[in-house]
């Protein structure tokens, strides 16, 4: 058995996509997954599978979430090791301002974080590493270019936390 963590991606937004935080444990033990436990009603799962693909963990619980509320919910799985190191990461930038992590479905290519990092403003900043990009915003972070959006439209699926969040699950769940 391995315990994963999986970030949902849009749910608990607006009249048409609520989801839980019981019904979401309620799917993920439908799937066939063990000891699941959820933080906050954002999205944030954990859970023991004796699957080792990421990609098939991914798809059941897609399937699983599909089933249950009737719209996609996007999911994105990292392994506990995964989300110890992005909280750990975000440690070396020192940075002080505000702080967001969009954690991708997909490890982006060169070209398209080249991409990402060319549409930041002043002030703002993005530091890829592997399937999380750390979004170093300034003080105008509410006039912030660098988005989830902007990831989105550059690296693919993303869901955004703020570090707090990321690190907060890494000390419990890591």
């Amino acid at each position: 058995m391995a315990t994963h963590i999986a970030f949902l991606r849009a749910i608990n937004l607006g009249a048409n996509r609520k989801f839980p935080k019981d019904a979401i444990v309620a799917a993920v033990e439908k799937a066939g997954f063990t000891d699941v436990a959820t933080h906050i009603n954002t999205g944030n799962v954990r859970f023991d599978t004796t699957l080792r693909s990421r990609a098939k963990i991914e798809a059941a619980l897609e399937e699983a979430f599909e089933a249950d509320r009737g719209f996609e919910v996007p999911t994105i799985v990292f392994t506990q090791r995964e989300l110890v190191a992005i909280a750990e990461e975000a440690e070396s930038f020192g940075h002080s301002g505000r702080h967001y992590v969009s954690l991708l479905k997909e490890t982006p290519t060169a070209a398209a974080i080249k991409a990402l990092q060319a549409a930041a403003s002043d002030g703002e900043v993005a530091k890829v590493g592997g399937r999380a990009v750390h979004l170093l915003l300034g003080e105008n972070y509410h006039e912030a270019k660098l988005t989830n959006a902007t990831v989105e439209k550059h690296l693919g699926v993303a869901t955004n936390r703020n570090l707090n969040v990321i690190r907060t699950l890494a000390d419990k769940w890591g």
